[in-house]
């Protein structure tokens, strides 16, 4: 046993061998305390925490030195949240994980949307079909990459929103004006969009499953909206985006098997005899070169959802040494290799399938139209039930960023959280909105050209300014221009497609005016 004095023991300076204590961080993750750095390194505020110094102190003292040195470490990292994010549906619950995220960015990116790719196609005809569904894709990736890092762009903040992002990248009032109107547009255009395809959904399986035995007074198509709009209220009670992870479950599962369900049942019936590939012939030129801007914008509206990319992301945990865009990118990754798997031949075996006979109506419409006698009356309804799942689950995504902003509205104004009789009834009101505006506007492939040009910025433009204004890359340099041009290419598609977009909806409504029987 050492004779030396207690003090002596005490004193002696630790060896460089002896093994550091772990440190335990604020985000609660343990690490390895850094080495000692040499005496010529720069001083910093810890420095004085050295092995050396806390030697002579008793081990209590030590640990809470450790500690602080751990803190101060990280401290500069550490997020700066706001107190009304914890009383909003999008950043109520931050325990998401890359499996919600791969849900959610499936949910929103398979859905009634691609039930309608076909139709473009008969405009577009085989090569430019193709062409620009895989330019739109590829285009949209990179932009999803880039809203991915963005969100924790600037230490110590995260953009929980889309419109929070684009007011760092444009200022705080131009960012509010451009991002604002598309972003809510597009919630409530997609709500609407999902009204109209779950309702008439629900009506074709109605009749699937009665047949013959249907009353003589059966439900109009105006009632089965109302019956799908109130199917909706009832699950848009959940409180907030992480609570309808098992809901975006069912979504993505039940949108993957209907849309290989219907482009297998398509392609294994026999074609229609008068099928024809050739774009359809307009009147005018300029009627073909608005039907064509208007089936680009179907294109385009077919891969919307860049608008809830960071508010997925804002309900992950992230610390600096665990950053969220690590696990969004994995589950983002993960999604957008199912939905290629769904897109692309749900398009090109639809197309195959039925040609320019294509129904403006979609897939769905065209498997009643031309093989309801043919295939089973238990398969072809348990296409149209999921479907109608399908539609349920994405409403309720689609439609958080509204109640997000309802709610934002209410609780900078009250400074309280919204009750929950406040919160159903910001809910029932959009979804009821959204009803009559789809009573009004009726023409489901005319609205999704639509909403495909007014909200392409969202996703092929404003990315890649935003990623110019943020990130800064050395002017008139390769990347400067790529994403410059980039993003004014998106812009001009934007009014373009708009532009196809009214006039098919002009068109249409004129036809159902004049044309229709009374």
């Amino acid at each position: 046993m050492d004779e030396r004095p207690e003090t002596e023991l005490i004193s002696m300076p630790a060896t460089p061998r002896v093994s550091t204590p772990e440190i335990l961080t604020p985000s609660g993750q343990r690490s390895p305390r850094p080495a000692t750095k040499s005496s010529s390194a720069a001083w910093t505020p810890t420095s004085f925490i050295s092995p050396r110094f806390l030697s002579p102190i008793g081990t209590p003292m030590k640990r809470v030195l450790v500690n602080m040195k751990g803190y101060l470490e990280e401290v500069g990292h550490l997020t700066k949240l706001n107190p009304q994010d914890a009383w909003l549906p999008i950043t109520e619950s931050r325990n998401g994980n890359a499996h919600y995220a791969a849900f959610h960015n499936l949910n929103a990116g398979v859905g009634f949307q691609a039930l309608v790719l076909p139709v473009a196609f008969t405009f577009l005809g085989w090569s430019w079909g193709i062409l620009s569904l895989t330019i739109a894709y590829i285009w949209q990736l990179y932009t999803l990459w880039i809203l991915v890092q963005l969100h924790e762009a600037v230490p110590g903040k995260r953009y929980n929103r889309y419109v929070e992002l684009a007011q760092a990248a444009f200022g705080e009032r131009l960012g509010v004006w451009l991002a604002l109107f598309p972003t809510v547009y597009l919630s409530a255009g997609t709500a609407t969009a999902l009204i109209l395809i779950g309702g008439e959904t629900m009506k074709l399986f109605f009749q699937i499953v009665c047949g013959p035995l249907c009353t003589s007074n059966p439900l109009t198509t105006v009632e089965w909206y109302l019956v799908f709009t109130s199917l909706c209220i009832v699950l848009s009670q959940l409180p907030n985006l992480n609570s309808i992870a098992g809901l975006s479950l069912i979504g993505a599962v039940t949108a993957i098997t209907y849309s290989t369900m219907v482009w297998v049942l398509s392609v294994s019936q026999p074609r229609p005899a008068t099928i024809s590939y050739e774009p359809l012939a307009m009147p005018s030129l300029s009627g073909s070169l608005f039907s064509v801007l208007n089936a680009l914008g179907i294109v385009a509206f077919a891969f919307r959802g860049h608008n809830l990319v960071l508010e997925i992301q804002s309900t992950m945990p992230s610390t600096f040494k665990h950053p969220a865009h690590v696990p969004m990118w994995r589950g983002a990754k993960v999604s957008y290799f199912f939905i290629a798997l769904c897109i692309f031949p749900i398009s090109i075996g639809g197309f195959w399938a039925y040609g320019n006979l294509m129904p403006s109506g979609g897939m769905l419409a065209a498997l009643y139209a031309f093989h309801i006698h043919d295939i089973p009356r238990g398969l072809l309804a348990t296409a149209f039930l999921l479907v109608v799942f399908s539609c349920l689950s994405s409403f309720q995504i689609y439609s958080m960023p509204a109640f997000d902003s309802f709610e934002a509205g209410y609780t900078s104004r009250t400074n309280k959280p919204c009750s929950i009789w406040v919160r159903s009834g910001f809910r029932v009101f959009f979804g009821f909105v959204s009803f009559f505006i789809g009573v009004a506007l009726p023409f489901l492939s005319s609205l999704a050209g639509l909403l495909g040009g007014l909200t392409l910025p969202v996703t092929f433009a404003y990315p890649c300014f935003m990623w110019v204004l943020i990130k800064k890359p050395a002017k008139y340099s390769f990347n400067w221009y790529f994403h410059w041009g980039l993003g004014w290419l998106g812009v001009a598609f934007s009014l373009a497609f708009s532009i196809g977009g009214i006039w098919s909806m002009v068109t249409q409504g004129l036809k159902l005016k004049f044309f229709s029987p009374n």
